[in-house]
């Protein structure tokens, strides 16, 4: 192994047992997840053992009522231009993170919708274009390799998100997230078959080809998903509701690798860029 692989898995390793140290003392602290605090679906008011986020009237919305709203909440971010502004663009499991449980110390915006493949993405890339993020965090493919998208088309679509992106938000770190696993044979997902017809072997095979094309075009990989799988390599039943959709310890997992991803490598990337332009 080249000396720079062998760095590169050690710092993802040290990552990993970081956000997971991270995640237990978030866990305990905060106590979010006590049968009091624990959140419920809207259509019920009993506390379920797999808590899903809060869907509401939202979840009934068609694409195009998506696009209205991401929309407008874009141009409130634009006209108010928030400090510390960080954008969630995806499908739905970049919808359904709960607000409650986004790192603090930034601004959010959701622009995640249900269902989103990445041609979807990058064909509404503009509704956001106005704003002034200082990050982006982009996860999606899952929903392609659901319809049958090669992996060559996966990754030339993510091609084209990061070039629109350099180019309308020259300033911001852009930062594509790995593709989660799936449940595998205790996927319950109402589209369990097609979940099944996807191989986790190639999920993993497609991020490392996103890890390659982020290295190539000079922007950030956050690699989540060793923290996510369980002894069979598929998504860990404890952080999903159904195979697919993560739950609020999943969704937990991810904020804490979050917030050390960006206290590690983004804050500290931005300090040596400040302080090259003031030697």
């Amino acid at each position: 192994m080249p000396l720079w692989g062998f760095l590169s898995l050690l710092s993802n390793l040290i990552l990993i047992g970081a956000i997971v140290l991270l995640y237990w003392r978030q866990q305990s602290a905060n106590g979010l997840f006590s049968p009091t605090s624990m959140p419920t679906v809207a259509a019920t008011d009993n506390p379920l053992p797999n808590p899903t986020p809060e869907f509401g009237k939202r979840h009934k919305l068609n694409y195009k009522q998506w696009e209205d709203i991401l929309k407008r909440e874009a141009n409130v971010a634009a006209t108010k231009r928030p400090q510390h502004l960080t954008i969630l663009a995806g499908d739905s499991l970049s919808l359904w993170f709960p607000t409650q449980l986004l790192p603090e110390q930034r601004e959010w915006l959701n622009q995640g919708i249900s269902g989103e493949t990445s041609e979807g993405l990058w064909k509404r890339l503009k509704l956001f274009a106005q704003t002034e993020p200082e990050t982006i965090l982009v996860m999606i493919g899952i929903n392609d390799l659901i319809k049958g998208v090669s992996n060559q088309e996966i990754l030339e679509n993510h091609r084209r998100i990061i070039t629109y992106l350099q180019q309308a938000h020259p300033k911001t770190q852009i930062v594509i997230q790995s593709i989660l696993p799936h449940g595998g044979e205790n996927a319950t997902w109402e589209g369990r078959e097609k979940l099944l017809a996807i191989s986790n072997n190639n999920i993993r095979q497609l991020n490392q080809e996103l890890q390659n094309l982020a290295a190539k075009e000079n922007i950030k990989y956050l690699d989540l998903h060793p923290l996510f799988i369980d002894n069979q390599g598929n998504l860990s039943p404890e952080l999903s509701t159904d195979g697919l959709h993560l739950n609020s310890q999943g969704y937990l997992v991810w904020r804490s690798a979050l917030q050390l991803y960006s206290d590690m490598v983004l804050t500290r990337e931005k300090l040596s860029v400040t302080n090259q332009k003031n030697p």
